[in-house]
């Protein structure tokens, strides 16, 4: 076998030189997909090709600058690497990619990445080692690849314009076959590359106005809109409960589908609640996404309509919206959100008081002691803090607080946490969903306390808690909950994954009308408004309609009223209903101002 010093690589001439500007662009999307956990022969050679063209410009600016193409085929490969190393890290704990408009919110990602663990795949490994050999090599045979010439440096700074054009016009990544999965993010990254749906997504910053949105379909659809809504509670007769609502952090009822023997319940006293209402609801996110699953149940918009992994806080409040919070504070409530993690998480600090709140609190307002359960505020904290801010409100003025809990946020890898309940033939298999159903059984412990307290209240006090998503745990663990595995799942039992709990419960009498039933996120309000005896504008009436035909719309799918599960691809009776409700929330969202 020859040696290094022995191969006959050439160092200077035209096929020399083609050779070192064509090939490393295309090596390093091969890397980037191996990184991603994507094997060469499970990536098509064309898409290889459209991803390797949007590499390139990168890798012919390096050469262009530094004048070193060793150096600067080194730096791309890394860096595709590490790229996509970050997008196999980021579907595993939350479901979906990097996307465009994740850029808005790194520091929320950096606030919880802590608790995460990174642990290499053997994929990634490979990558590495590939690179490191092809660094030795190259570095033996060429050195740094001094590029000598001036008009070789200035034939990169070309070649990196004329691949910053799909970068910038991201449509003409279609030519190579690259495209968005909206509806399955993390299998488009893996088919159409890491890079160029990212960059396909870019497209998505903006939200298409529908094609059926007219002033004149909007009037037939909200046919009370208008003066009506200045104050639908005007007429309002009663005293007002104080209001707690409670969106619990990867709050989720495995127990419920009847495949797990636990050493001791997860949920033991909330299901089995007097006086309450328990039932089950969908999100349109998995593993994570909180503020999403805020923006539904505040606002009765639905992300079906949103760009996958969009963040509406961050992309689409940017102006005061209608939401609840805007809603009570018409009838003559305080309103307060309370969130006992980091101030700017989500951008909450801009998004809260354009949504209605008058005040938001953090961890670092809390007036209780902050006790910490596997690196975050525990639920028992969360509700002490809770208890005070009753305790300390004008008497007799209703309250409306709007709690995010944080106890329960991934990952589950602490082992300073000894996890109290197991799986009782399997004990130690799982240990994150072990970790993950032990927090699930200090929340139900907290929330006894949280009911304990206020049941000996004289003030009126509803409360309604509810889960943002499921968690992010062991793939194995969640077949054997479900009790299939997901690539044999039907779309009902796929929507399973976004699948969350709801408990109402109060302090008087609950009325006999709102009965549990499954419904999605954005729909959970009016069960809420309709036990507290509180009318909604006619954007919640229209939602009210909507949901007596289909009482669940999420990103995944919707429901009928039978239960039947269908995918936004398909074409049913309920489609127009869809595009009903798209164009009467993009309105209320966006306006008409380009009718």
């Amino acid at each position: 076998m020859k040696g290094l010093s022995e191969w006959n690589l050439p160092k200077k001439g035209t096929l020399a030189w083609v050779a070192a500007l064509v090939v490393p662009p295309l090596t390093a999307a091969y890397l980037m997909q191996l990184a991603y956990g994507v094997f060469p022969w499970q990536f098509s050679p064309l898409v290889a090709l459209g991803n390797g063209v949007c590499l390139g410009a990168l890798y012919f600016l390096l050469c262009a600058l530094t004048g070193r193409w060793v150096i600067s085929c080194l730096i791309l490969h890394l860096a595709a690497g590490v790229w996509g190393a970050l997008n196999y890290f980021v579907v595993l704990y939350r479901g979906t990619p990097v996307l465009p408009w994740d850029l808005t919110f790194l520091g929320t990602a950096a606030a919880v990445s802590g608790t995460y663990s990174f642990a290499p795949t053997l994929s990634m490994i490979v990558a590495l080692v590939l690179l490191i050999a092809a660094g030795v090599f190259l570095v033996i045979r060429a050195g740094t690849g001094h590029i000598s010439s001036l008009r070789r440096r200035l034939t990169c700074l070309v070649a990196c314009l004329a691949c910053l054009i799909p970068v910038v016009y991201p449509p003409i990544l279609g030519v190579f076959g690259i495209g968005t999965n909206v509806w399955d993010q993390a299998s488009g990254y893996r088919s159409s590359g890491s890079l160029g749906s990212f960059l396909c997504n870019a497209t998505f910053l903006q939200v298409e106005k529908p094609a059926g949105l007219t002033s004149q379909h909007l009037a037939s659809l909200l046919p009370q809109a208008g003066a009506a809504d200045s104050n639908p509670n005007a007429d309002y007769e009663g005293t007002l409960p104080n209001i707690l609502v409670i969106m619990n952090e990867s709050w989720a009822d495995f127990e419920e589908f009847g495949n797990l023997n636990l050493t001791q319940p997860a949920m033991e006293y909330i299901p089995n609640l007097d006086n309450a209402i328990w039932g089950h609801a969908y999100a349109s996110i998995f593993g994570a996404g909180t503020s999403c699953s805020e923006f539904e149940f505040l606002t009765g918009n639905s992300m079906a309509f949103l760009p996958s992994g969009s963040s509406a806080y961050q992309q689409y409040i940017k102006e005061p919206t209608e939401s609840l919070a805007w809603l009570l504070r018409q009838a003559g409530y305080d309103t307060l959100a309370f969130h006992p993690g980091e101030r700017i998480s989500w951008q909450r600090d801009q998004a809260y008081p354009l949504l209605g709140f008058e005040e938001y609190l953090c961890g670092e307002d809390m007036d209780v002691p902050q006790e910490m359960i596997h690196g975050y505020v525990s639920d028992r904290s969360d509700f002490d803090q809770v208890i005070w801010e009753f305790e300390h409100k004008e008497e007799g003025q209703p309250l409306f607080l709007f709690n995010v809990t944080i106890q329960s946020h991934g990952g589950y890898t602490d082992e300073s946490y000894a996890a109290t309940v197991q799986l009782a033939d399997q004990p130690g298999v799982y240990p994150q969903a072990e970790q993950y159903l032990s927090l699930v059984r200090e929340t139900d412990q907290a929330f006894q306390k949280l009911v304990d307290y206020f049941s000996q209240q004289e003030e009126p006090t509803i409360i309604l808690m509810f889960g943002d998503h499921q968690p992010s745990v062991e793939q194995e663990f969640l077949d054997l909950a479900y009790g299939v595995t997901q690539d044999e799942m039907t779309m009902e039992q796929y929507m399973d994954k976004y699948r969350v709990p709801y408990v109402i419960w109060a302090n008087y009498p609950l009325p006999d009308t709102v009965q549990g039933e499954d419904v999605s996120l954005n729909f959970l309000s009016l069960d809420l408004l309709t036990c507290v005896g509180l009318k909604g504008d006619s954007y919640l009436q229209f939602l009210s309609e909507m949901r007596q035909v289909m009482p669940v719309a999420t990103f995944v799918g919707y429901k009928d009223p039978e239960g039947n599960a269908y995918s936004h691809w398909e074409t049913t009776e309920l489609t127009s209903l869809l595009e009903d409700y798209q164009c009467v929330q993009y309105e209320r969202l966006f306006g008409m101002e380009d009718e």
